[in-house]
């Protein structure tokens, strides 16, 4: 234990129930995977695993099996983080992001290259680390925050004003709030009065429960032809990474041709919702 250099350890996000959970599991069977090191000689950067050494531990043992990449450290972050799931946390990701971009000097159009996002994915991500006050991160990191939550409201209002996010944040984390909680308590924040912001903050419960209690406005027309855009966009994204990785250079010639009637269809329709936006737009009534 005393070999490793636990690097990275302060900002991992800690999920104590699982770590219980763990514990249990390795005094009962032992460690069955090893973590993940790079270095040589006496030192070795522990770059996965580091539930697993914390459990250990706490068992009072001194030693752990272990892999050792023969990679730099740079690239041992980025292929452990693309072996994890695509599901994984915000703030996890963040981490990655902030250590490759300030210890690494990866730019943003790098680091949206490497990771096959866009410049503004990988911004979204940064915030959490570079504008929310340390003590919503450490409520992140604990896991009484979710991180995507965090990333959607409290980011926003920490630009603005940080003092407030963190206040805010204080309130609410003993709740433990769900994302649309939290949602709901930001919404009160930006367009309540100051007798509003003061209960949010002294019994931020209350406010949800009197919130819960209003009959919720139906969207307006607007509101829903803005949702369909969105929706539009976003399918469009997602469908054009499989092009972005060989699609077509896969597909049999029956299913290329079935492909292209599709896609001029769709083409179709876009082109002339777009036509009639434009139509419409330079309309004087």
């Amino acid at each position: 234990m005393h070999q490793l250099e636990l690097r990275y350890a302060g900002i991992r996000k800690r999920a104590p129930v699982a770590e219980r959970a763990l514990v249990g599991s390795l005094a009962e069977i032992g460690q069955q995977l090893p973590v993940i090191v790079v270095g040589e000689a006496e030192r070795f950067i522990l770059i996965d695993g580091y539930k697993r050494v914390r459990a250990l531990k706490r068992l009072a043992r001194d030693t752990v099996r272990a892999s050792g990449w023969q990679v730099p450290e740079v690239e041992a972050l980025l292929l452990e983080r693309r072996m994890r799931c695509a599901s994984e946390d915000a703030f996890d990701q963040a981490w990655l992001l902030a250590e490759l971009r300030h210890r690494f000097g990866l730019s943003l159009e790098e680091l949206a290259r490497r990771f096959e996002r866009t410049k503004s994915w990988v911004s979204r991500r940064l915030a959490l680390i570079e504008v929310l006050p340390t003590t919503i991160q450490d409520s992140v990191r604990a896991g009484t925050l979710a991180a995507h939550a965090a990333m959607k409201y409290l980011v926003p209002l920490a630009r603005a004003n940080a003092q407030a996010a963190t206040q805010l944040a204080t309130a609410i984390t003993p709740l433990k709030p769900t994302s649309r909680e939290i949602g709901t308590l930001y919404a009160g924040w930006q367009s309540g009065t100051e007798r509003t912001r003061e209960l949010i903050l002294t019994s931020p419960q209350v406010y949800l429960q009197a919130q819960a209690t209003q009959e919720p406005a139906a969207p307006s027309a607007t509101q829903r032809w803005l949702n369909d855009l969105g929706t539009l966009g976003g399918i469009a994204r997602r469908a054009r990474r499989p092009l972005e990785q060989g699609l077509l250079q896969q597909l049999l010639q029956v299913e290329r041709t079935e492909v292209e009637q599709v896609v001029a269809r769709s083409k179709a329709d876009v082109e002339s919702l777009f036509s009639r936006f434009d139509r419409e737009a330079g309309d004087a009534g």
